[in-house]
């Protein structure tokens, strides 16, 4: 009866290694042709979270955040009146620090919103202008 090994030749290992390196080099040149519409992703991923966590704030505080407080009253006890009486000592935010959008500008936080909403949470997009398009279009929580 031959005996045999139960490890791995070094073809198989660089068979393996070269499978991986394809997958990862076709992954990589589909990602960097479209930064633009993961960016965007990633704004409209942080929107729905601080729509979560407004609606959170508001269940416990009774209203939504003023303007004058912003975004900034999910991760801080506000100062500005209406000042919060239970304010939880983690804030609504995973993270201390409010996040920027994707293109490393501050979210705009708009009492009211559009269309009568209470508010609306906006990024300018890649031109951090009003209006445009692709990536320059505006993301905005009232279109989500």
């Amino acid at each position: 009866m031959k005996k045999t090994n139960g490890g791995f030749t070094l073809l198989e290992i660089l068979v393996v290694v070269l499978i991986i390196t394809i997958l990862a080099t076709v992954v990589g040149v589909h990602v960097a042709r479209e930064p633009g519409r993961a960016r965007a992703a990633k704004a409209i991923a942080q929107i729905r979270i601080f729509t979560t966590a407004l609606n959170v704030y508001r269940m416990e505080q009774g209203r939504y955040p003023t303007q004058e407080q912003g975004l900034g009253a999910l991760v801080n006890r506000p100062v500005a009146p209406p000042v919060p009486a239970r304010y939880p000592e983690a804030g609504y935010l995973e993270s201390r620090r409010l996040p920027a959008d994707p293109w490393e500008r501050p979210y705009l936080y708009l009492v009211p919103g559009q269309d009568g909403a209470p508010y609306e949470i906006v990024s300018y997009g890649a031109d951090g202008e009003p209006g445009g398009e692709g990536e320059d279009a505006d993301i905005s929580s009232a279109q989500l």
